[in-house]
């Protein structure tokens, strides 16, 4: 590290001494109203540069499919590139791309959203190609014939040939046995093969209404230009009705699950699972911050308990992580990973003990004070990095709103964080890191179940 990056470095873990409530007095000037016929719309101002990112948010994704009839939010977010009443397939991205914008769309458990970034003065182009095609989406069949075949090639290049997205894919769909959660996003290749049309046209009137999203605008604009947009291109289409959506909820207490899973891999690996709440379903929202933290003081970089621990320390893996999201429309998953380390002949079991007992000691030992608080600089500083795009200001703010929760989440963060005590982390770690909420998969390659057969004959 250089001496620049050294002093920039220490001049943002300075300003972290200071209280985490001082870093959110000011947030940035943030706008919220709703059309008549119930889009929301989100402003927030940033005038950096003459820049400004668009998003639209639709409440609906994978965990909103039921079995038999996977990866529609996903397939549908590919079609709908392929031309609106006023555009053929295509052209919409190619006006973007001669604006010299970006644009993209993503679809997860709980949403589906569509974005641009670009010069502030062609906001209106983006919102107008957004509306054209919320209100007039063309899903020709043939058009449909030729892209469920590109979809079922993402899947088998980013799930079925890749040992770790298949292994925690089959994880997930054993570690939430309640909700929709399970429901990969792509869809389960057997669905993909029987999905028609139709299936896509109802799946987009059901859900595709404007009242059903959450238009999310953040750069170099104010909310009254924003609002006189949106009226003009959005103000026209009728809301519909839409399903309730209930949340997605686990069992508290399913049992200890397990599997074995024998892949194209090279390593064994182990995935551990918790259920635990998200935001939206914890008893206090203090329970997801602990979670959050108790992540961070597993997997938090080179100091962690995992890596300085088990790692550097007993040699017993060769690498470890931990990870949650708080931010989920409904239950959620504290998850760990790691792979036992083959050149001191650990064992997946060896590996498996040496998780349990870094759980073990959260429950029966709060972290320190001084810990805590370097722990909490990293997350903090995680988050001011993460705050300076205008893209991740907005994909926040949408990602909250869209699972239920309220924009006004991303300003009160870091005073939530600072709140939290290591007495929380402890209880956390006790009401959640037990068995009968665990989920773990033992990951072999091949080769290892074909020694098995050996030794059994």
């Amino acid at each position: 590290m250089n001496a620049i990056a050294r002093r920039s470095l220490g001049l943002l873990f300075g300003a972290l001494c200071v209280p985490l409530t001082a870093l959110a007095a000011a947030p940035q000037p943030t706008h919220e109203f709703s059309l008549d016929n119930g889009l929301k719309v989100i402003v927030r101002e940033d005038h950096r540069a003459p820049v400004v990112v668009s998003q639209l948010w639709y409440k609906v994704g994978s965990s909103y499919e039921t079995a038999g009839s996977t990866g529609l939010s996903h397939a549908l977010e590919h079609m709908m590139f392929k031309g609106s009443r006023k555009l053929g397939p295509g052209e919409a991205s190619r006006i973007l791309r001669e604006l010299g914008a970006e644009e993209n769309a993503f679809t997860s458990d709980d949403y589906t959203a569509y974005y641009q970034v670009l010069a502030r003065d062609r906001l209106g182009v983006a919102l107008e190609l957004e509306a054209d095609r919320l209100a007039s989406l063309q899903l020709p069949a043939a058009e449909f014939a030729k892209e469920i075949e590109v979809i079922k090639e993402e899947r088998r290049l980013r799930t079925d040939d890749r040992p770790s997205s298949l292994a925690f894919e089959r994880f997930k769909a054993m570690a939430y046995p309640a909700s929709g959660y399970s429901i990969p996003t792509i869809g389960w290749m057997a669905d993909l093969e029987r999905m028609h049309i139709d299936e896509l046209r109802a799946w987009y009137r059901q859900w595709y209404a404007p009242n059903n999203a959450t238009l999310v605008v953040v750069g170099d604009v104010s909310a009254a230009e924003v609002k006189i947009l949106a009226e003009r291109y959005f103000g026209a289409i009728e809301r519909r009705a839409v399903p309730s959506a209930k949340l997605p909820l686990e069992l508290p207490a399913a049992g200890e699950r397990r599997t074995t899973l024998h892949l194209k891999t090279q390593l064994p690996s182990l995935l551990m699972g918790f259920n635990v709440p998200g935001l939206a379903t914890a008893e206090t929202p203090r329970q997801a911050y602990a979670l959050r933290l108790a992540a961070a003081l597993l997997d938090g970089g080179y100091s962690a308990r995992l890596s300085s621990r088990l790692e550097r320390g007993e040699e017993l893996v060769s690498g470890a992580s931990a990870w949650y999201n708080a931010f989920a429309r409904g239950d959620s998953l504290f998850v760990l990973s790691a792979t036992p380390n083959v050149q001191k002949q650990r064992s997946l079991a060896e590996a498996e003990a040496g998780l349990w007992r870094e759980l073990e000691e959260l429950k029966n030992s709060p972290p320190s004070a001084e810990e805590l608080a370097r722990v909490r600089a990293q997350v903090i500083a995680g988050l001011v990095y993460e705050r300076d795009s205008i893209t991740s200001q907005a994909t926040s703010i949408g990602q909250l709103e869209t699972v239920g929760l309220s924009w006004q989440l991303i300003d009160q963060e870091l005073a939530e964080l600072e709140a939290v005590t290591p007495e929380d982390i402890q209880q956390a770690a006790r009401t959640f890191f037990v068995r009968d909420r665990l989920s773990v998969a033992h990951v072999l390659p091949e080769d290892a179940r074909h020694e098995e057969s050996r030794h059994e004959d």
